[in-house]
């Protein structure tokens, strides 16, 4: 007789069957294939520093067969330097307020500002040099915590915000000084050491002044401090989303206070520094730096949403605008064709960021 197997074990035997002869195989995607144009947007995602050195070589490359050696001989290329220096540094502190989703119209107000409080100082009240310099710092400092007080404990937006402090900033460079500028014959004779940026290195036929080296230290610090610290970490984040920040542990409104006490700390590097740079001081000098400074940010590739960006890209973006000037004048173009294609690079550069965040979309 055969033998009869329990119902309960026919099932798992045909369990089992059923189990070996099943399809093994595990659900999927089909992998997607990038095209070129797919692959350069991500490439440029991933390092946004990338397009402005872009630019940067093509302008160089384009301007010097344009205008042959005058371009390259080593007097036009420090005296580009030396023509960026000071928005240079202003779009250093720009790029610490734009990497936080904000914007700041008055880093140019606050600039001239403690370069007339350092001069009145040291060359009107008898204070030493040195101590009017630290005076100036200072109150950098204590404007750009007005602003972050605004913005953080009063809830403003920071555009309007700032758009109110350069008003009141500039209307305290036209108090203080009287709308009289300083001249460079007396600072010479009372506080020479305000105009120690101006003095230039002779390497070779190259002229290199001070305040080049030290735009250049600048942002090198600021890149240290973005990317080498948890604090840099933090800017990124509150920039990127600063309700996730928050939920994560960061404590935003600090972050950003510390953000524009910097930027307003760095202003006031620039205000010595534009001294040197001028020879003078005068309260209604660097009267556009404020959308200069923006200028060099967009164009050098960082994003006006914040979070992404490297504060390099806008050092770059001042020299790409100084290489159009230089290139432009030399080419013998107009001024006004000169700002022309400015406003055209500001342009073109926020329609590329737009593109490239279209990968994170």
């Amino acid at each position: 007789m055969s033998e009869t197997i329990p119902p309960t074990r026919r099932s798992a035997q045909d369990y089992e069957t059923a189990v070996d002869s099943a399809d093994r195989r595990v659900a999927a995607f089909d992998p997607h294939r990038r095209g070129p144009v797919e692959k350069l947007q991500h490439v440029l995602h991933s390092n946004p520093t990338l397009v402005p050195v872009i630019v940067l070589l093509g302008a160089v490359a384009v301007f010097g067969v344009v205008s042959g050696s005058k371009f390259f001989s080593a007097f036009n290329l420090t005296l580009i330097m030396q023509q960026v220096s000071i928005i240079g540094i202003l779009a250093a502190a720009q790029s610490l307020i734009v990497l936080t989703a904000g914007i700041d119209l008055s880093v140019a107000a606050i600039m001239v500002l403690m370069s007339v409080i350092a001069g009145n100082l040291a060359v009107y009240s008898g204070v030493p040099a040195f101590l009017a310099l630290i005076i100036a710092f200072v109150g950098g400092t204590a404007a750009g915590m007005f602003n972050g007080f605004l913005v953080t404990r009063v809830k403003l937006p920071p555009f309007i915000t700032t758009l109110g402090t350069w008003s009141i900033f500039y209307a305290l460079n036209l108090w203080l000084s009287g709308a009289q500028s300083i001249r460079s014959q007396d600072i010479d004779a009372a506080a020479p050491l305000l105009k120690v940026f101006g003095e230039t290195i002779a390497i070779g036929p190259a002229r290199i002044t001070y305040g080049s080296i030290l735009m250049v230290l600048v942002f090198l610090v600021l890149w240290y401090m973005l990317n080498r610290t948890a604090w840099g970490r933090h800017v990124y984040a509150v920039g990127d989303d600063a309700e996730a920040a928050e939920l994560a542990g960061i404590r935003t409104g600090r972050t950003l206070m510390s953000v524009y006490a910097l930027a307003g700390f760095v202003c006031g590097i620039a205000a010595w520094a534009s001294i040197g740079r001028v020879g003078s001081i005068s309260p209604q000098a660097f009267y556009e730096g404020n959308l200069q400074s923006i200028t060099a940010v967009v164009i050098g590739g960082i994003s006006l949403f914040g979070g992404r960006g490297s504060i390099l890209g806008a050092l770059f973006g001042a020299l790409i605008v100084g290489v159009f000037q230089s290139g432009l004048r030399l080419a013998g173009v107009d001024v006004l064709w000169q700002v022309f294609a400015i406003g055209w690079l500001i342009i073109i550069a926020v329609a590329i960021d737009q593109w490239i965040r279209k990968v994170s979309a």
